[in-house]
């Protein structure tokens, strides 16, 4: 869905910051920039407040009868039901877990016991390592085949026509990501689905590094199963899974015997990160609350969050891809602004990324470099060696952060 309120309505960058006491932080009389979102993002103070008020006055473990467990259940019901909306799903297809990785493999191994040899699983080299190692070993196990569909050098894309050729009547599963969290790009997963359909495949999608910055339609896109990390979106360490409500109920998943045999709860082992979870329906209630109330649900709030810090986002980006340009010894990866990508820019640096981010640390500029388990990414690149290093615009990121920023990446030149 897109808004039609202007992207002004929704709070402005101060406001947004005055939401976040790390911006606080200061590194050698500079205030810390954190360029580090898309390995995780700073916390806004009404996420900790609810997961401290959860472990002060209600924390127990669920389905029992009393007071303090009825409320962790009514507490883990409504993030079901606030994470439905950040995702177009219903309450009863969202699964929390400790990180999308290990859904990812618990899913796996769902899917493993319906899988023979020879079946056939398509996995892509634009994705997070978590989004392929599951389907590895899965292939492994089962003598299952693994089909890659390449990375197009030249567009930073996934090559399409491949992906068609790759499908065939013994696809079983196809798991693919909605945005790169190494170069930025948006895959058009939408269009992948549709295809993959025709052949009965399970379809995976992470949208992991997607979620924190375009609001997710699972409806839309049409997969079996998507994951994200709240800790991407402004939350805490937690991973979320939608699963279609058929998709669930048709899995064998291995589960302990007494464990909850209905709905998402089938896809949860043990006992679950109650505060993350509340930490994390936190997170989404505070992208919501940064547009007007008078917008109607949470999710036309949501949509109107997203919209305006997309826009931002674009702007943020253009100003530090001009910046680049400038720098000869700096090159950037990935599409360019207003193609089809996120406000994460990875760049090769001439001497390397760990000479790069630690020069930029000095000056209290927060960056993370390597491969960010975008390895296949990596070796196309051929940047296994120095890596990258990477630049995250978040809803905290101003346009004199960027400044800085540039500043401080004009000086490695010598």
């Amino acid at each position: 869905m897109t808004s039609t309120i202007p992207a002004h309505t929704v709070a402005d960058t101060q406001i947004i910051r005055s939401h976040f006491p790390a911006l606080q932080r200061q590194h050698g009389g500079d205030s810390v920039a954190y360029f580090d979102g898309p390995g995780g993002t700073q916390v806004p103070r009404r996420v900790v407040e609810a997961m401290s008020d959860y472990l002060y006055h209600h924390n127990a473990n669920t389905h029992w009868l009393y007071p303090t467990s009825e409320e962790t259940d009514a507490l883990i019901l409504n993030a079901r039901s606030t994470l439905a909306d950040f995702l177009g799903a219903t309450s009863d297809e969202i699964a929390f877990g400790a990180n999308m990785t290990t859904l990812w493999y618990h899913l796996s191994r769902a899917i493993g016991r319906t899988l023979s040899p020879g079946d056939e699983i398509i996995v892509t080299e634009l994705d997070h390592h978590a989004n392929i190692a599951p389907w590895q070993a899965l292939a492994t196990e089962r003598g299952a085949v693994l089909k890659w569909v390449p990375l197009d050098l030249r567009t930073s894309h996934l090559d399409f026509d491949a992906f068609a050729r790759a499908l065939s009547p013994r696809t079983k599963v196809v798991a693919v990501g909605a945005a790169s969290n190494a170069l930025g790009t948006i895959t058009d997963v939408r269009s992948l689905i549709a295809m993959a359909q025709g052949t009965g495949a399970i379809t995976c999608v992470d949208a992991v590094h997607y979620a924190p910055h375009h609001l997710v339609d699972v409806r839309d896109i049409g997969c079996d199963f998507l994951a994200c990390s709240a800790y991407k979106f402004y939350g805490p360490h937690v991973g979320v899974m939608y699963g279609r409500a058929a998709a669930i109920s048709a899995l064998d998943v291995p589960k302990l015997q007494p464990s909850p045999d209905v709905g998402s709860e089938r896809l949860e082992t043990g006992t679950q990160n109650h505060e993350g979870i509340v930490g994390a329906a936190a997170a989404v209630e505070f992208l919501a609350s940064l547009a007007p109330e008078s917008i109607g649900t949470r999710r036309d709030r949501l949509a109107t969050t997203f919209d305006a810090l997309h826009h931002r986002g674009e702007q943020l980006v253009a100003h530090l891809w001009e910046g680049l340009g400038r720098m000869p010894w700096i090159t950037p990866v990935g599409p360019a602004p207003g193609t089809g990508r996120t406000s994460t820019v990875s760049m090769r640096v001439r001497g390397g990324s760990d000479a790069a981010a630690r020069a930029l640390a000095k000056r209290g500029l927060y960056a993370s470099n390597g491969d960010f388990y975008a390895t296949t990414v990596a070796e196309r690149l051929g940047a296994t060696e120095d890596g990258l290093l990477r630049i995250g615009c978040m809803a905290y990121t101003t346009d004199r952060e960027i400044d800085r920023l540039l500043a401080a990446l004009h000086d490695l030149r010598s």
